[in-house]
């Protein structure tokens, strides 16, 4: 099926102004009952469900980092050594605004398009000395081998989950150590500029929730999970609003207010 996002490949996706560009007509069809479940990327699906929706399932995660692919006349090359004013293609505020301030020497421009349009525009064109994508979605075409480059979370941390999407500069990096959930969240202005970020942790189970531990299919943030002790998805939850609420403490939503505001007036 095609999607709004998937029809409109001349405009920017944080300028179209509509939410949910990948997943409203599909919702529409489960809704009328035409299909029985839709599959979807989780940076697709907007931060609230429709009312009687849930997200029934998550595969097993892949890779949720960022990749760089890189033209072919700079390989060997990465974001580091690639000559000043290259041009790197990404539709993403989120991985624009960390980029920028990480490689200043780089020059950032919009890119539309599935995988294999934005592989042909970088390969056949000179416009892009490289083009950035999720790790995850080259791994799962095979194309692995196309990755010059895995960003870490020194350079460009991730979405929540891949959620959060490609319009709002807000971006996190999540580590599991000694029974210790580490969550690390930012946000940015448009050119990286200005920026906040903070780390907070809590502990959770080590092992596999037993039977009789796991509230019966509890609803949290609209993940069903059935394997997870209920304390440990409280606490993973309350982990992410006690982040949000001291980001927003030191001023986070004015920054994304501008860069809003900013990016309505591009």
């Amino acid at each position: 099926m095609s999607t709004t996002g998937d029809k409109i490949l001349d405009t920017a996706l944080s300028k179209i102004g509509e939410k949910s560009l990948f997943t409203k007509e599909l919702e529409n069809a489960l809704e009328r009952n035409e299909v029985d479940l839709v599959v979807h990327s989780l940076k697709d699906l907007p931060t609230t469900l429709p009312p009687g929706f849930t997200i029934g399932s998550v595969l097993k995660r892949e890779n949720p980092h960022d990749a760089v692919v890189l033209h072919p006349k700079h390989a060997g090359k990465t974001l580091d050594t690639l000559p000043e004013k290259s041009v790197i293609g990404t539709s993403s505020l989120r991985r624009a605004a960390q980029l920028k301030k990480r490689f200043p020497h780089l020059d950032f421009k919009d890119i539309r398009g599935n995988l294999n349009t934005r592989l042909k525009k970088l390969d056949e064109k000179e416009d892009f000395a490289a083009i950035i994508l999720a790790a995850a979605g080259l791994k799962r075409m095979g194309w692995e081998r196309r990755i010059s480059q895995i960003l870490g979370p020194e350079d460009c941390m991730y979405a929540v989950g891949q959620e959060g999407g490609c319009s709002v500069p807000v971006a996190v990096h999540t580590m599991v150590k000694d029974s210790q959930l580490y969550l690390t969240g930012a946000v940015y202005s448009l050119d990286g500029s200005d920026s906040l970020k903070e780390t907070m942790q809590t502990g959770i189970a080590a092992a596999a929730a037993s039977p009789e531990e796991v509230d019966e299919q509890v609803q949290r943030v609209g993940v069903t999970a059935s394997k997870i002790s209920g304390e440990a998805q409280d606490r993973a939850e309350r982990l992410g609003v006690d982040l949000a609420k001291l980001l927003l403490s030191k001023g986070a939503k004015e920054i994304l207010t501008v860069a809003r505001q900013l990016n309505d007036a591009r």
